[in-house]
């Protein structure tokens, strides 16, 4: 299973991300989780200090010269296919069975930036994708950065996290543009911080026919956690339906479109 996870910031994407993670780990599976959003807060959700947060790879220049075989200044030369291989064991930090790694922003450019810290992330990311045996989580910013066409079909599934919103719609709706134009073959939507009682039967039409992974309901101690800097995995029983009720409806949705 390799999934990634994106929306519209404040809507709780790295929360989600983290309660996945934790919860696959927490259940046997070899979980690696991948922080690829510049406002990188993942090691957070998982349980980690922020002063322990691995340091991101886009930071490493020496690293970056090595592997990509680039030089100092504006136009070099340098390789769009580094070795990454031992990368994931030599940088990811485990946290609760977990192990993380975090890439950070490319300073140099958007979502076309050709530069040979975009090209040492994209490898990374599509090195641990192609990988068996392992679940991956893919924490994105809104949009599809660190992946491109000969990746998306590695993903079994885009995870967009929205809010009962027209702001956080219209953010989802263009996620999924973005999303089919390199052919990621299945996308949903998790709405978080539902109200109890909340009536979602209007919302979901507009959607646009976005299927509905699940929802998590809204829950003051998740925001406490974060402004704490503390994961908000717990083993609550409210949590873990949610969460579970949300595994199992992208587990069948994996397993009836194979």
């Amino acid at each position: 299973m390799k999934l990634a996870i994106s929306g519209k910031g404040g809507t709780g994407k790295t929360t989600l991300a983290g309660l996945l993670a934790r919860t696959l780990a927490d259940a046997g599976h070899s979980v690696i989780a991948i922080d690829a959003d510049p406002d990188a807060n993942l090691a957070s959700a998982l349980g980690l200090p922020i002063s322990e947060a691995p340091e991101p790879l886009s930071l490493m220049k020496d690293l970056i010269r090595e592997r990509t075989e680039s030089k100092e200044g504006y136009g070099t030369y340098f390789r769009i296919n580094p070795d990454v291989r031992d990368l994931p064991e030599k940088y990811a930090r485990v946290v609760h069975g977990v192990r993380l790694l975090t890439l950070g922003g490319v300073s140099s450019g958007g979502s076309g930036c050709i530069c040979p810290e975009s090209a040492l992330l994209k490898a990374l990311v599509t090195h641990v994708l192609l990988r068996p045996g392992e679940v991956v989580i893919l924490d994105m910013e809104a949009g599809i950065e660190h992946l491109g066409r000969a990746t998306a079909q590695s993903v079994s599934m885009m995870i967009i996290v929205a809010e009962p919103g027209q702001r956080s719609i219209h953010t989802a709706l263009t996620v999924r543009k973005l999303a089919e134009e390199i052919r990621i073959p299945r996308l949903g939507v998790v709405i978080n911080k539902v109200q109890e009682g909340q009536d979602l039967s209007g919302l979901t039409r507009h959607f646009d026919g976005l299927p509905l992974l699940g929802t998590l309901s809204f829950d003051p101690e998740i925001a406490l956690a974060d402004l704490d800097g503390h994961s908000p995995y717990t083993r609550r029983d409210p949590q873990r339906r949610e969460i579970s009720a949300i595994l199992d409806e992208v587990g069948r949705r994996i397993a009836g479109s194979t």
